[in-house]
């Protein structure tokens, strides 16, 4: 049998999209490791790389031959499998005929069913030459690309159009045929530096191979090279570059052979608002911004080419020029739009529509000032300044600024505010009120912002839930999971006492008669979405699902205090050894009052306890009911679990001693109104039952 040998595969392709490409090679990895293992083929490790204009994969050690494949058939089951006299059935004989042998030889086979007959059929081992080019196309069917591109007259597709394949196995190319193309030995280099092929003799050379022909294959490599270069091109400039991780990553997705140079712009450009220098650098041109050691954004930039240029002037002089053409208009937007206030523009939103059925810009917006208002005093900020800040957050859309760069709404809106001497905290609510835009952003600093940003977001999911626009699936195309969870990081973090219910039956009320007619259909599914939100959110915060399950069923509507239930019962199972004990007791109490219904006027009277356990368990209850309903009035979880443990060497007590479903009707339920106390405090908190354990 040969020796394994490294195998070799590439698709060269017009530049594939920056943010698809670690996505792209991670898929590959993965799905390349399980064809290859479905198909028996033996190898030891899968490296990938990706650059702009290729998708490769390394693969170590890959055997020349394949696994013996091993199939196993199943046949009717055996008691139809015979006759009355003994003699095979048809339906025997056709299974055994299908496999190529008499009834006699076939397997008698055990499953959930009863007995079946089988038979196992051991193929034989397979060249891994013939079977690569077929996983290789395997693979390019199977990668999870966002969007499929047509080229050509062929009816295949991929993400970018696909240029040249390599298909590689030690110092052989396999007949690899896809896109119309066949595989060689070959790779190309850099566009400009090295278009011409360069020869691949063994896998094992790939990466140097091309590095020698001005392309970083390795994205990783590639990435720390640039941030590299970046931090020693500022540190020459005495600068801080503004370089978030996402910004870093497309720049390396898009250069194979990065130079990293710094720009500059007029400095009269700097009376620009911050964020929209920034904007233009870093979303529009993928320019990295420079603030001084005073924190201010000074004149210049750095950049990333995909060159080595003769002249690096000309390139900074290039990219200079379609700078400045992108902040003279910036520049041009900030002063026209100036001229016009917030309060002015804002009658003109009538004419914009928010959704179809909602109303327009307009109408949210009167919506938002009802609906701010009524919420301002749970994030104790001013119900009047809230409120004026809802009345204008929505009009810088109309702007020239926010048009030409719509990443810029609520942002401009602040400083629009600020110039027609709007309050600070105005300015600021409008500022933030989109924020958290993204599951890794930051939520509002401030508690105006905070309350705004909640109205907006409740106000949309509202509307779109009344209007039957329900995320379905993986299908979500108006943000609604993500506007649930900005709600719920916002009072989360800032902890702030929210009542999902009431701020949810406020904003349907807002809507008026636009949504009167299922207003209570759509009050429940809001809220039930929000369950749904929770459950993720502390999932991903690290609480346990049965934990999770348990303090949920009790339908907390404020999620701060949910969580502050989880908090106080991880806390509680981690740090008592009787918390498992504890809650199997809680499960018995819940059993014996789910299956015996307990007269709703009945109370305990210790005057018919017929037991000292009965009386003991009633005494030591008597001591801590007080303490325990001050804890919970203060919402001190922790602390009444804590009060709450103490109890149960006197339920274990009263369990040994006492029939609890006592034949004594007066008896019964004495015992039982007695239990559902201790039931009624504990589900203040969670059902125990649900704990994984109890």
């Amino acid at each position: 049998m040969s020796a394994p040998e490294d195998l070799l595969l590439e698709l060269g392709c017009e530049e594939l999209p920056a943010r698809e490409q670690v996505p792209l090679q991670d898929a590959a990895t993965e799905i390349m490791g399980q064809l290859l293992d479905k198909a028996g083929v033996q190898y030891g490790s899968i490296r990938g790389y990706v650059t702009p204009r290729r998708l490769a994969l390394w693969i170590k050690d890959v055997s020349r031959q394949s696994l013996p494949q091993e199939t196993l058939r199943r046949g009717p089951p055996v008691e139809r499998a015979r006759d009355a006299r003994g003699r095979p059935t048809a339906a025997a004989e056709g299974f055994a005929r299908s496999c190529g042998v008499s009834v006699d030889d076939l397997l008698t086979l055990e499953t959930d069913k009863g007995p079946i007959l089988a038979w196992r059929e051991v193929g034989a081992a397979q060249d891994s030459h013939l079977l690569l080019p077929e996983i290789a196309s395997k693979l390019v069917a199977s990668l999870p690309l966002r969007k499929r591109m047509h080229w050509g007259e062929r009816p295949d597709s991929f993400l970018r159009p696909v240029r040249w394949l390599l298909l590689r196995q030690g110092q052989q190319v396999l007949d690899w045929n896809v896109f119309g193309l066949a595989a060689g030995g070959e790779s190309f280099g850099h566009r400009v530096h090295h278009p011409q092929s360069v020869q691949i003799t063994t896998p094992a050379d790939y990466a140097e191979s091309l590095l020698q022909a001005k392309v970083m294959a390795d994205f990783a490599e590639r990435r720390a090279r640039i941030a590299s270069k970046i931090a020693t091109l500022a540190d020459e400039m005495a600068v801080i570059p503004i370089l978030p991780e996402a910004l870093l990553d497309e720049i390396t997705g898009l250069n194979e052979w990065p130079v990293i140079l710094a720009g500059s712009f007029a400095e009269d450009y700097l009376q620009v608002p911050e964020e929209v220098l920034i904007t233009v650098m870093m979303q529009h041109q993928r320019y990295i911004p420079l603030r001084g050691q005073d924190g201010c954004l000074v004149p210049h930039y750095l950049f990333a080419a995909n060159l080595h240029s003769l002249d690096a002037k000309v390139v900074i002089n290039g990219n200079n020029r379609v700078l400045r053409a992108r902040l003279a208009d910036a520049a041009f937007f900030w002063d026209q739009d100036r001229q016009v206030s917030l309060q002015t523009r804002r009658g003109a939103l009538a004419g914009v529509l928010f959704q179809d059925g909602l109303g327009s810009i307009f109408d949210k917006t009167t919506r938002l000032q009802a609906l701010a208002t009524a919420l301002a005093p749970q994030f104790a900020a001013n119900a009047s300044d809230v409120g004026r800040a809802a009345e204008l957050c929505k009009s810088d859309l109309l702007s020239g600024l926010v048009g030409e760069f719509p990443e810029l709404q609520g942002i401009m809106g602040g400083h629009y505010a600020r110039h027609d001497n709007e309050n600070i905290r105005v300015a600021t609510a409008i500022t933030q009120h989109y924020m958290p835009s993204g599951r890794d952003d930051e939520i509002p600093a401030d508690a105006h912002g905070q309350c705004l940003a909640t109205a907006d977001k409740l106000d949309t999911l509202c509307g779109f839930f009344a209007i039957g626009k329900v995320p379905t699936g993986d299908r979500d195309p108006f943000a609604l999971r993500r506007a649930a969870l900005g709600v719920l990081r916002i009072v989360l973090d800032a902890r702030v006492p929210l009542n999902l219910d009431t701020a949810v039956t406020s904003a349907l009320v807002a809507y008026g008669s636009a949504v009167a007619k299922n207003r209570t259909e759509t009050r429940s599914a809001v809220l039930d979405f929000f369950q749904d939100r929770m459950r993720v959110h502390f999932r991903e915060e690290g609480f346990r699902a049965d934990q999770i399950a348990a303090v949920l069923s009790r339908q907390p509507h404020e999620p701060l205090d949910a969580r502050q239930r989880l908090e106080a019962l991880a806390l509680f199972q981690a740090e008592h050894a009787a918390a498992d004990a504890l809650a199997a007791l809680i499960k018995r109490i819940n059993n014996l009052l789910r299956k015996e219904p307990l007269s709703a006027d009945w109370q305990v009277d210790p005057r018919h306890f017929a037991d000292p356990a009965e009386g003991a368990l009633w005494e030591h209850w008597q001591v801590l009911a007080q303490p325990v309903h001050v804890q919970l009035a203060k919402n001190q979880y922790a602390a009444t679990l804590d009060l709450l443990a103490g109890l149960r060497p006197s339920v274990d007590q009263f369990f040994d001693a006492v029939m609890v479903l006592a034949e004594e009707p007066v008896l019964r339920q004495n015992r039982l109104a007695l239990l559902a106390q201790l039931q009624e405090v504990f589900l203040r908190i969670a059902d125990f039952s649900q704990l994984q354990g109890a």
